[in-house]
C-alpha cells in the first residue's frame, strides 16, 4: 500500500513538532519504523519499478510466438518455465494481442426504408 505525499508530510511534520522517535511515531500512526526512516530521505512515493524481468527470456518468447501463434499462455508457460502471468505481461510489454477485430467481419448492407406520408 502506497501512502500519499499528503499524508507522508504530515507524519513527518507531526514528528518534528513532537520532537517524537521513529517508534513513537510509527506506533502513533500506525506505520512502520522503516517506512519512516525512507520517508525522510525521500518522501515521494515511488511511481514505477525500475527492474527489468529476469526470469523470462524475451528472445526465446518472440521465437515461440512464431513457432506456435496460435498457442495458449499456459502453453507457452510450460514451455519457458514460468507463469500464465510472467506470460501474459511479457506478451503486453511486447504489445502481442489476441483480441479478435470486429471490424473485419463482413456485415450485411441495411437498406434503409423511406417513407412517404400524404398530406
Amino acid at each position: 500500500m502506497t501512502y500519499s505525499l499528503d499524508f507522508r508530510l504530515r507524519v513527518l511534520s507531526v514528528k518534528k513538532k513532537k520532537n517524537l522517535s521513529f517508534a513513537e511515531t510509527a506506533d502513533l500512526f500506525g506505520v512502520g519504523v522503516t517506512s519512516l526512516v525512507r520517508w525522510v530521505k525521500k518522501p515521494e512515493p515511488q511511481t514505477h519499478r525500475h527492474k527489468p524481468a529476469t526470469k523470462l527470456n524475451m528472445d526465446a518468447l518472440k521465437e515461440d510466438i512464431q513457432l506456435y501463434p496460435d498457442a495458449y499462455q499456459y502453453e507457452r508457460a510450460e514451455r519457458l518455465g514460468v507463469s500464465s502471468m510472467g506470460i501474459w505481461h511479457a506478451l503486453k510489454r511486447l504489445n502481442v494481442t489476441y483480441k479478435k477485430n470486429d471490424s473485419n467481419i463482413p456485415r450485411p448492407i441495411q437498406k434503409s426504408v423511406l417513407l412517404f406520408v400524404k398530406s
